[in-house]
């Protein structure tokens, strides 16, 4: 009875330090994700667009790059923040704001795309981490076998 007990605590174990690596790693992306778009977002505002010329925006609602910074540093930035903010506080409401900022990033970089009509390694770089933001939360809510189920408020 020892041996099945013990095996069970381990399985246990392990289960606890694959969680906390995995919320670690949403933590990690989150930061990221937030001090990108907020200094990309500064530094569209500051410079105009970042040295890229304004004919980018020729097929798209913009007229300069006012509009994308602002979005860029207040809506992708601040739900990218408040995600990385709550994982590190262990709120509740921490996947729902993870998910909304992984969504946020891959909807952001399609119609970046879109307006730009044209794609660099940087957009595949961001839409990578919102993927990966994504995948990491459906982790962590038990939907892949390898990490069932728990609250990630009361998780080490």
């Amino acid at each position: 009875m020892g041996t099945n007990s013990s095996a069970g605590e381990r399985e246990i174990a392990v289960e606890d330090s694959l969680r906390r690596a995995v919320r670690w790693a949403l933590v990690v992306v989150s930061a990221f994700n937030a001090l990108s778009a907020i200094g990309g977002g500064i530094g569209m505002l500051a410079t105009g667009g970042l040295g890229m010329p304004l004919s980018m925006l020729s097929s798209g609602p913009f007229s300069s790059f006012t509009g994308p910074g602002l979005i860029l540093l207040i809506v992708i930035g601040g739900t990218q923040t408040a995600a990385a903010v709550l994982l590190l506080r262990r709120r509740s409401s921490t996947l729902a704001w993870a998910a909304v900022a992984g969504f946020g990033m891959v909807i952001w970089i399609f119609v970046e795309t879109g307006i730009i009509a044209g794609i660099s390694w940087l957009q595949v770089l961001y839409f990578a981490t919102g993927v990966l933001q994504l995948a990491l939360v459906l982790a962590l809510l038990g939907v892949v076998g390898w990490l069932p189920r728990q609250d990630v408020a009361t998780s080490r």
